[in-house]
């Protein structure tokens, strides 16, 4: 297994999932088991690092390496566990596919600091501490510098060259780790890596991700001693119903007396709702530079965890480290399903293509290592900058550059009865606002799929049909004319919003969607056969923006009630082509439940310690007049 993976409910669950459509002609986990077991001899040690902490490492190493047949290393360092543990005990699957399994490398994992074998204390996040003076100024960094120079000098019959990978909090890892400038390090790969935790995974925006909420046990409990098993347990909801489950609970502050009082994480959460100096310490994003070895970075465009990471990782690299050969991958995936081969490839209902994950594992991700680890490593890869895969024509596009420069900025306007279109509002529109009653009482639902909602994490959602959200009276829908011609959007997207509240405080969801045509046919490989393709309205981006935080994240101000404010805030990117006979539409509403936490709407200062009583019905108005429009801004590429 890779150590992307979770226990949960007393299961080990991966964070990628695998199907049954797999092709014939890829080897099967029993093949690949037996691979390892003949070609790769396992070790374990503990690596000490420079404060004096052990940390618990396995080591596959090919059996014909010699000194005249010398390997590279690629290693992962995680929080999920190294198992099995045991130096007789070997992984089904080693590295990071089995493509390069089978071209062999020096395969290693390591268990951080405070995790599972390792000693130390866990932290999550770990502030990056960037002019160290001390043996006790140890971060990530540090942590990668000193196992990559004990493996160099221990491991035997290494060629001197290292790279790693690693996806989720592996891939912050990864990246983290990039900042080691170790001489022997070469190439970096960090897949949906957390970049900063207020935007990414525990929050977006700011707004708490709830769907996370079984998730604190993992990353909230501390053990006591070296384990092979779980040292936390994760809680009992004594329902099958989520969505009861979560409304049972209440305000935030019932959650912290009745489940985590103890969990230091969740009470970090609690203790900081701001952007203070606790969760910007541990934003990875300033400490980018310097970096001077190959990078690839690798997302997914339906990845409901960790999308903000691998696009703003990227851009920040690109703009602190001129000339460092540094790359993105984007693909059709949810959270790291690049990694399992699906054979028919889908994102909940909605068909990619086939053998979309071994094109990226054979013939980009085994190509960047090979290059970088074996080859000459001179950054004539064949690889190009950016492998943007088009979710709309179903498609892989590579660019030279990304953001892409000849992209036309283009505003996508709201109107009245629900028009969306490229012309701003005029003076002639007979309505200036459109407006709901958000009820944090009866909130709009993220997902129909209630057997998603107890999971550890969430994940179809983000391209799933909005049709049950555009029903509800407490949802603004926008939609253009039917589209002529093709309109791919290719990059950055901004919501500018125009709004009033009756209340003091206020959450704004924007959706991007794909409306298809009626008589759009389902594809084969449908999931569920009560579900028709025919007027789907396919979610291609989204996002919440908290109002408080619409002037600092650092410091939230009050709405003033019935007063028009300007609420402006990034969606994540996007590559999309809007097809010849499909429609544009925008949805907007103020509760996405239990995806993320209820807005009072009442002002307070601290919302996980919000009383029942504060959560009060208000009603909202989105202006679409001459003066005061709203629209998205989107880029256009041929």
């Amino acid at each position: 297994m890779h150590r992307f993976f979770l226990v949960f409910w007393g299961c080990v669950v991966a964070c990628v999932m695998a199907s049954t459509h797999v092709f014939a002609q890829s080897p099967t986990i029993n093949e690949d088991s037996a691979f390892v077991r003949n070609n790769y001899v396992k070790t374990e040690a503990y690596i000490p690092m420079r404060d004096g902490t052990k940390l618990f490492t396995t080591i596959y190493s090919p059996k014909d390496a010699s000194e005249t047949n010398k390997y590279p290393i690629i290693m992962q360092r995680t929080c999920y566990s190294v198992e099995p543990y045991g130096a007789d005990k070997y992984e089904k699957l080693v590295s990071p596919s089995r493509w390069m399994m089978r071209e062999k490398y020096i395969v290693v994992y390591q268990d951080v600091r405070g995790r599972w074998m390792s000693e130390g204390t866990w932290t999550n996040m770990t502030p990056q501490i960037p002019n160290k003076k001390a043996k006790t100024d140890v971060d990530e960094s540090s942590d990668t510098y000193d196992t990559i120079e004990w493996l160099i000098k221990n491991v035997k019959f290494n060629n001197g060259r290292v790279g790693q990978w690693g996806i989720s909090y592996p891939g912050y890892y990864a990246i983290a780790g990039a900042l080691a400038q170790h001489p022997a390090l070469k190439a970096s790969s960090p897949q949906a890596p957390i970049a900063d935790f207020f935007f990414d995974d525990f929050h977006h925006n700011g707004a708490m991700t709830l769907g996370y909420f079984m998730a604190y046990p993992v990353f909230g409990v501390q053990k006591t001693k070296p384990v092979t098993e779980p040292w936390y347990s994760i809680i009992k909801p004594g329902t099958f119903d989520g969505w009861q489950f979560h409304q049972d609970i209440g305000p935030l502050k019932n959650a912290t007396e009745r489940f985590y009082k103890d969990n230091f994480f969740w009470n970090e959460m609690v203790e900081h709702p701001n952007y203070d100096a606790f969760w910007q310490k541990r934003n990875l994003l300033p400490h980018l530079k310097n970096v001077k070895h190959a990078v690839m970075i690798v997302g997914g465009w339906f990845d409901a965890e960790d999308l903000y990471g691998p696009l703003n990782i990227y851009k920040t690299l690109e703009k602190n480290n001129p000339g460092t050969y540094n790359t993105i991958v984007m693909g059709p995936f949810g959270h790291g399903d690049w990694a399992r081969e699906q054979g028919h490839h889908l994102h909940n209902h909605i068909y990619f293509g086939d053998s979309v994950s071994t094109f990226y594992q054979r013939e980009i991700e085994a190509k960047f290592f090979r290059h970088f680890l074996k080859e000459s490593g001179d950054g004539k890869s064949g690889l190009p900058e950016a492998y943007m895969f088009d979710t709309g024509k179903k498609l892989w596009r590579t660019f030279g550059e990304y953001p892409i420069k000849t992209a036309k900025q283009t505003k996508l306007y709201f109107h009245d009865n629900g028009r969306l279109a490229q012309i701003p509002p005029d003076s002639a529109s007979k309505q200036q606002f459109s407006e709901y009653v958000s009820d944090p009482a009866k909130p709009v639902p993220y997902t129909e799929d209630r057997t998603t909602l107890l999971g550890f994490v969430f994940r179809k959602y983000m391209s799933e049909d909005q049709r049950f959200a555009a029903q509800r009276p407490d949802v603004l829908t926008f939609q253009t004319d039917t589209l002529t011609e093709d309109m791919t959007l290719g990059g950055e997207i901004t919501a500018a919003l125009k709004v009033a509240t009756s209340g003091t405080d206020a959450d704004w969801i924007v959706k991007l969607i794909d409306v298809y045509p009626g008589y759009e046919p389902n594809h084969a490989y449908m999931p569920h056969k009560n579900i028709v393709l025919g007027g789907y309205q396919q979610m291609v981006r989204s996002e919440i923006m908290r109002s408080r935080f619409r002037n600092s994240f650092e410091k939230p101000e009050a709405l003033k009630p019935n007063e028009i404010t300007p609420i402006t805030f990034r969606l994540q990117d996007v590559m999309h082509t809007f097809k010849k006979g499909h429609r544009i539409m925008i949805q907007v509403q103020s509760t996405w439940f239990p995806a993320f936490d209820r807005n009072p709407q009442k002002f307070v200062e601290n919302i996980y310690k919000a009383n029942a009583e504060d959560f009060v019905k208000a009603t909202h108005r989105v202006y679409h007049a001459k003066d005061n429009a709203s629209y998205l801004q989107v880029e256009v590429i041929d």
